[in-house]
């Protein structure tokens, strides 16, 4: 069976990659059936020459391989008949700018496996990128932080080499006592924030101790949705009835708005479920936070501040609760808010390095073993045949709308 990384072909260009030429490598020795050659790309983290070094041929044109791995999402004219894909597709919540694109795979009667579809048996997620999301996005925070207030200055993620080298620039900074952070979430994007916040040596306390407490030095706290969610009924909630329907709950997030200087959003937000904080939340005058560092990026939702995304190239900008507008990001009396949506791009080594353990892990052992764990039976998005599969089959409606 032959595989190929297909080159990254969207705007901004994306240097990340699914698997390293090491990883190449591991997986032709591990699986002597698979071959691995490489579209030529010029944006790469890796160069061409360092895959041919592996054992693995570049070349121009890639047509001859039965799967093709990428990151972003394909352009419709670069897809390939028949082939089995995988990439992020940013299709299975119905996204309109992507409709095209799904339509166009059934007509070419490709495989479609997204990565965000790649779970186990209990529907978790097996694959991605969440935790270089958190370590990006974090540190990130802290360095509008330091601009902002004069207090320090960290370079951007993108001019450093690695993570080492991130954490190397952390080192050189010390934080203000006062700091208060919420840090929401408890998946992989939450738990690389964490990452940061324990490297830095910043004092994480409970839940009720955050409440009610004075503390002498920085400190966060870590919150999940029943932290954040109350039952409107006053009853006590429940985690898993909250996931299965969330309209029987509100919004509790205001009491740690109150005594927060800095919120990082690591959440995952469900469809139906309460904001976090309202517009009209962000002008109480007990709201204290005054820098988002939204991970989650959800624009115009469950944080009000996150207007729109910003980019790499412009992280910051400011949210003015008054008159609900994007403003400087150290304008007086503005929320300071980061919400890049492609925070991995900035890490693009250790991401695909990161990545490429966890796809040679769960997913290449798939294609030898006759799928014996069902990761691509449950992946599959669409059938060679030009259907969408029963799982996904909920998209249908959304494939016959206008364009």
């Amino acid at each position: 069976m032959t595989f190929a990384l297909s080159k990254e072909r969207k705007n901004p260009p994306d240097r990340r990659v699914v698997f390293s030429p090491e990883k190449c490598k591991e997986v032709m020795t591990t699986f002597p059936e698979a071959t691995i050659i490489a579209e030529a790309s010029e944006i790469r983290i890796f160069p061409d020459a360092a895959y041919t070094k592996a054992g693995v041929q570049v070349q121009d044109n890639v047509s001859e391989a039965d799967v093709i791995l990428g990151v972003k999402e394909v352009p419709v004219d670069a897809l390939l008949p028949k082939k089995k894909y995988f990439f992020f597709s940013h299709t299975i919540k119905e996204q309109p700018y992507n409709r095209k694109l799904l339509k166009a795979i059934l007509d070419k009667k490709i495989e479609l496996y997204d990565h965000e579809t790649i779970v186990n048996e209990n529907n978790g997620r097996l694959i991605g990128f969440g935790r270089y999301a958190g370590l990006v996005g974090a540190y990130n925070g802290f360095r509008a932080l330091g601009m902002r207030d004069g207090l320090f200055q960290l370079p951007k993620v993108e001019s450093l080499a690695d993570l080492n080298a991130v954490k190397e620039e952390l080192d050189k900074i010390t934080l203000p006592k006062q700091l208060r952070i919420i840090l929401s979430g408890t998946g992989k994007v939450a738990k690389g924030a964490k990452e940061i916040l324990d490297y830095l040596k910043i004092r994480e306390v409970s839940d009720a101790d955050y409440l009610t407490k004075s503390f002498q030095e920085a400190v966060y706290c870590c919150i999940d949705v029943m932290e954040y969610n109350k039952r409107s009924d006053g009853k006590p909630g429940d985690k898993y009835a909250f996931y299965n329907d969330p309209s029987g709950y509100e919004s509790d997030f205001m009491k740690y708005a109150k005594v927060s200087t800095m919120f990082i959003a690591g959440h995952f937000y469900g469809n139906g479920a309460p904001y976090l904080f309202t517009r009209e939340d962000a002008r109480h005058p007990d709201f204290s936070i005054n820098l988002v560092a939204d991970i989650s990026c959800d624009i115009d939702g469950p944080v009000a501040s996150t207007l729109e995304a910003s980019t790499i190239a412009n992280p910051f900008y400011g949210y003015d609760p008054q008159n609900e507008s994007v403003v400087a990001y150290n304008t007086q009396g503005a929320i300071t808010v980061m919400a890049v949506d492609n925070l991995p791009c900035e890490l693009p080594k250790d991401a695909s390095e990161g990545f490429g353990d966890m796809f040679m892990k769960h997913v290449i052992p798939a294609f030898f073993n006759n799928d014996a764990d069902g990761i691509l039976e449950r992946a599959r998005m669409t059938t060679h045949d030009g259907a969408l599969t029963e799982r996904f089959s909920y998209l249908q409606d959304y494939v016959d709308g206008e364009n």
